[in-house]
């Protein structure tokens, strides 16, 4: 629950347009929800500016689907990171709006879009990326950002990402996907002067070891001015990248 939707149910008591009793029962489930099985934390809305977003993977499809209705019933904008199409067919039976990314693997239910000004840039190295990318450009829109795509501009044709060098340097905060060798978010540091956020992903041969390759190339940067998230977590690039945004 946002704190608009809180002042909206007190003025509506102060004006005597709702029941003290009605504004108890939708100030309930405020801190948080016990559904046994896992434990919704409505407030954190109130306290961070965004509600608490699912993880689904190892979940259930139909434990997926009942976290996301009651979070629906609490919150204006709900995301759900991880969730196969499955999930989302079970949610879509109980829940209304909700869309699914089949690239990022995203349920978005978000009945408020407000774009606010300025704009995040995500890129990739390459198509393989995609996934890991889709996701922090869908959690970034998601929380209201402008968000813009750039994908398959790897340093192994760098001329790829010099074309793209007046929308690089119109952004405010870059989120840069790569795998392999995990170069680019180093090159780009270096040509421009924006904040970097860089996502290394798990896509490569077996010396990459499974992304740990271009973390440590990534967390070894030359050019200051990159920060590093985990290995494939477009999620927190995503909204790392909003909270500078913002």
């Amino acid at each position: 629950m946002q704190e608009h939707e809180i002042k909206e149910i007190m003025e509506n008591v102060a004006n005597k347009k709702l029941k003290v009793e009605e504004a108890i029962t939708k100030l309930k489930f405020l801190p948080f929800e016990d559904l046994g099985f896992a434990k919704i934390d409505h407030h954190r809305a109130l306290r961070k500016g965004f509600p608490e977003v699912v993880y689904c993977q190892n979940k259930t499809k139909e434990q997926v689907a009942y976290i996301v209705k009651r979070m629906a019933k609490n919150n204006s904008t709900v995301l759900a990171t991880r969730a196969t199409e499955e999930m989302f067919n079970e949610v879509e039976n109980s829940v209304k709006n909700a869309e699914y990314n089949k690239i990022s693997k995203t349920i978005i239910i978000n009945k408020i879009k407000k774009i606010k000004n300025g704009r995040i840039l995500v890129l990739s190295a390459g198509t393989s990326d995609m996934p890991v990318a889709e996701e922090a450009a869908v959690v970034a829109e998601t929380m209201g950002n402008q968000v813009e795509r750039i994908y398959d501009v790897g340093v192994a044709g760098l001329h790829r990402l010099l074309k793209n060098k007046e929308k690089i340097s119109e952004a405010n905060v870059l989120v840069v996907v790569a795998g392999m060798d995990g170069v680019l978010p180093s090159v780009v540091s270096g040509l421009f002067d924006k904040p970097i956020i860089a996502v290394p992903t798990s896509v490569g041969y077996g010396a990459s070891f499974k992304g740990i390759a271009p973390l440590l190339t990534m967390l070894n940067s030359c050019s200051p001015g990159v920060v590093v998230v985990n290995i494939d977590n477009g999620f927190g690039a995503g909204y790392f990248a909003s909270l500078i945004n913002k």
